[in-house]
């Protein structure tokens, strides 16, 4: 089984990392290959709205979404992680939702499995997030479960957790940790 894990942490090594991590780990434990893309790290264009992909399926715009589409194929789990900013994914997390488009297109225009079959698929969310508004997560929350719905992911769960900000915070969380750790190795089991 192969594990995807996106993180759009703009922050290397935060809080949302350090929750990915503990996923990733969990479903290593359980046998899993795990990858990891941190979307910092990539050069990826804003979708363009050209709707080129209405007609080849695919995005023609050449950067590193190329490896992330390849890698989302791969997958028979994806792990999205964000922390939220503005009540919503960071910039580098929506950039790569919104390229989807592409993936959008092969499934409602062209009728084709959008990540080339059709397999089962499941997801998982993580975020922190500094505020602790009780609906501080249902902003990202509605933008993931519609691109798993794009992808044919089904929308197994989420982490999330208010009031976590300060990078590396989340240690002291009494057990975050440890849920990210059992979160993973269940992304697995089931």
């Amino acid at each position: 089984m192969k594990i995807l894990g996106i993180s759009g942490s703009p922050r290397r090594g935060g809080n949302t990392d350090l929750l990915l991590d503990e996923v990733m780990k969990g479903a290593a434990s359980r046998g899993a290959e795990v990858k990891t893309i941190i979307l910092n790290e990539l050069d990826i264009t804003h979708c363009q709205h050209c709707d080129a992909c209405y007609r080849a399926g695919r995005c023609t715009i050449n950067d590193d979404m190329q490896t992330v589409y390849r890698e989302l194929e791969r997958a028979d789990r994806l792990v999205l992680a964000s922390p939220v900013h503005f009540l919503g994914p960071t910039a580098q997390m929506k950039a790569m939702i919104d390229r989807c488009q592409a993936l959008w297109a092969r499934k409602y225009i062209l009728k084709i499995p959008p990540l080339g079959d059709r397999r089962e698929r499941k997801g998982l969310f993580v975020s922190v997030g500094a505020l602790k508004m009780a609906n501080l997560f249902e902003p990202s929350l509605a933008i993931v479960k519609a691109l798993f719905t794009v992808l044919d992911i089904t929308y197994a769960g989420e982490m999330v957790f208010r009031g976590i900000d300060e990078k590396g915070i989340i240690t002291k969380h009494p057990d975050a940790l440890r849920r990210a750790f059992f979160a993973g190795q269940e992304l697995v089991d089931n």
